[in-house]
């Protein structure tokens, strides 16, 4: 592997700014590493290699003259909700075939003007819709680690699957993601990488395809604790263009990495024990517990006892706003149209043909939850629940400063092996994340360690509103005390 991608963001800025290589350089590796791999992985929708060997000149020239930016010549990958002036964005979906934003999203443009350079869109489950990246128009995403028992290609998580195994896979340096009910957090454990979900508002919603408007929020996924703090830095920031964007400094999240938790409280929540969680989860959990109290961190058992609640509340809310928010898409402004008899039967032919399964499947919940005679007993009840969460969070945090869980029930599994023909299966993966969004928190996952199939396992850390500098502190820690993991093999070659 080239020594180059195998360098973190924080140790490529400085060998840039050191002038050890160019930008160019940079940028050439990755292009290598993904014209080598994307054939077997699926993890970029499409590439812009050119475009980002432009940009990667412009770098070296700005880092030269001193005027480089936070992510001056860093290449990314860009997940393919997010717009892109004059580059295609689908949503993995069908029904988006050559939209061309002449728009970029606020995020996007946050990192573009630092200097990041992008080297393309990446897969995800359609319209971010789904755990393991089983559901994309155009493919699986397959992660870059397998089982050593039996050598099986694996998921790499969802939605954000490419995001998630590019960085693993060492294509990237880092990766725009989003979270919806664990869509940063629980890819980033099954591919060894660190996902941070901040808090609802913190990042611009502006330019990224809507799935759930009051649950989504965007992240980066990178492969340590400290890139993920320097890449949150430029993502984040307040949007007059975005109504639930929160007027609120961003810190500097590097300069406090390392003040360590000394005196943290860190709540243990006892409904994250759940029935059926394998032994090697909870030992897992119990090693996170043991590396923070022994770094100075007091650990307090909390009650979260809605919980249980909060898989069925979340699978009504979030299908219900996906049925509003996709309602756009009728064949007659942009993206795919399938001509009809008229016009009706033109817009029942498109969303047929341009919408899959799983989508289908989640506007036809969503619709029936919102229709009359329904609404009462289930969306309202649904929010009335998601209420009771947030409220179980705002006493534990009288308590505690941070929650400490495991982000994934088991380690990654193979395409196929769930969801079938009981989608409830695959769901409940999101049995430890959907929480935080329900209210609204920043979530991180760390990678703490290796199953017994030689796959990487994740810990989760909650914060209270707007405390992504505390979850990513804590995060430092685990890090720390965990070690950083092997690189995948690199079996595609």
């Amino acid at each position: 592997m080239s020594e180059l991608t195998d360098l973190t963001i924080a140790k490529a800025r400085k060998g840039l700014a050191k002038g050890d290589f160019s930008a160019v350089e940079l940028c050439e590796a990755h292009i290598k590493a993904v014209d080598a791999a994307n054939e077997a992985l699926n993890t970029f929708i499409m590439t812009t290699f050119e475009q980002a060997v432009e940009r990667a000149a412009q770098s070296d020239k700005k880092i030269k003259s001193g005027d480089a930016g936070a992510l001056e010549g860093i290449p990314l990958g860009i997940k393919d909700l997010f717009c892109t002036t004059d580059v295609q964005t689908t949503a993995g979906s069908h029904i988006l075939d050559k939209f061309t934003p002449v728009y970029e999203s606020t995020i996007t443009k946050n990192l573009f003007d630092d200097g990041a350079v992008m080297i393309g869109k990446l897969n995800l489950d359609e319209f971010a819709m789904g755990s393991s990246n089983e559901t994309s128009y155009f493919g699986n995403c397959i992660s870059p680690w397998k089982r050593k028992t039996d050598g099986a290609n694996l998921v790499p998580g969802g939605s954000s699957g490419g995001s998630a195994s590019s960085v693993s896979a060492r294509l990237v340096m880092g990766a725009t993601a989003t979270d919806t009910g664990g869509s940063i957090r629980q890819p980033a454990a099954f591919t060894g990488t660190v996902g941070i979900k901040p808090t609802y508002g913190r990042c611009s919603r502006w330019g990224v395809v809507a799935f759930a408007s009051s649950l989504d929020q965007a992240g980066p996924i990178t492969r340590t604790v400290e890139d993920a703090a320097i890449m949150l830095k430029s993502m984040a920031s307040y949007d007059a263009k975005d109504t639930t964007s929160v007027d609120l400094p961003v810190p500097d999240y590097e300069k406090t990495l390392r003040d360590g938790v000394k005196g943290l409280r860190v709540g243990i929540p006892k409904e994250y024990r759940v029935d059926g969680m394998s032994d090697e989860i909870e030992q897992l959990w119990q090693k996170g517990i043991d590396w923070l109290k022994s770094e100075g961190a007091e650990i307090i058992d909390v009650s979260l006892p809605h919980t249980k609640y909060a898989l069925p509340a979340y699978y009504i809310v979030a299908p219900a706003e996906a049925s509003s928010n996709l309602a756009r898409y009728d064949g007659v402004r942009y993206g795919l149209r399938v001509p009809g008899d008229d016009i009706l039967s033109m817009y029942e032919n498109t969303r047929a043909e341009g919408f899959g399964a799983e989508v289908k499947r989640r506007i036809m919940i969503g619709t029936y939850v919102l229709s009359a005679g329904y609404y009462d007993a289930y969306y309202l009840k649904a929010q009335k629940v998601r209420t009771l969460i947030k409220r179980d969070f705002d006493e534990a945090y009288k308590k505690v400063d941070v929650l400490l869980t495991p982000t994934t029930p088991s380690p990654a599994f193979a395409p196929g092996e769930k969801g079938g023909d009981d989608p409830v299966e695959m769901y409940l993966n999101d049995i430890f994340t959907v929480t935080v969004n329900m209210a609204g928190l920043p979530g991180i996952s760390v990678p703490a360690g290796l199953s017994s199939e030689g796959t990487p396992l994740g810990l989760q850390l909650i914060g209270k509103p707007f405390d992504e500098a505390g979850i990513l502190r804590a995060a430092q820690t685990l890090e720390d005390a965990a070690g950083l993991l092997p690189a995948p093999e690199r079996w595609w070659v």
